[in-house]
């Protein structure tokens, strides 16, 4: 049976529309390449670098209810991200971390857009200086990449250490932002 794409996009929004979609996904294109968003009703749950290979984990993580649908809010904040447009994201979040996870990402989201800082100076911040590893850790489970800018915190010496989606994507975001202009 083949579905026209007509019928699959009403099926979608019906699907949408009665509340029976646990988590939604698109992958979306950026300058620091494919980006996987996935969003529940409660926000924004996930961005990943790379397309493939989330589905299963997005149904173990927010219900088996998965739908592939375009999330228009995400993908148009950070396409204004990426032209140099938006500083702040607006977006609801949906954050499912332990209660430290929470801590620090909340405090990670308040470094401004081209600013950086070090994972000591972001321990001290959430009251726990000597928890810079604990909070490299973080970083790298960080499950909102880019809205949540981890990668505006560098090691202790202002080099750029461990990005979960390379330091290649770290450089490019960083640059993007002016907080590097060229290394």
């Amino acid at each position: 049976m083949n579905v026209t794409p007509e019928l699959d996009a009403r099926f979608r929004a019906a699907a949408l529309r009665e509340g029976i979609v646990d988590v939604r996904y698109d992958v979306v294109p950026s300058p620091v390449g494919e980006l996987l968003i996935a969003a529940t009703e409660r926000g924004l749950a996930r961005i990943h670098f790379g397309p493939g290979g989330q589905e299963e984990e997005l149904a173990r993580l927010f219900g088996s209810r998965v739908l592939r649908a375009p999330i228009d809010d995400v993908r148009r904040e950070l396409d204004e991200y990426f032209e140099g447009k938006r500083r702040d994201f607006d977006l609801p979040i949906d954050l499912r971390v332990a209660a430290f996870n929470e801590e620090v990402l909340r405090e990670l989201a308040r470094i401004p857009y081209g600013v950086t800082t070090t994972y000591g100076a972001l321990a001290a911040k959430v009251g726990r200086p000597r928890a810079a590893r604990a909070i490299g850790t973080v970083m790298n489970r960080n499950p909102i990449p880019i809205v949540l800018p981890c990668h505006r915190v560098l090691g202790a010496n202002g080099s750029l250490t461990g990005y979960a989606g390379g330091l290649d994507r770290k450089l490019q975001l960083l640059q993007l932002e002016g907080a590097i202009l060229g290394w």
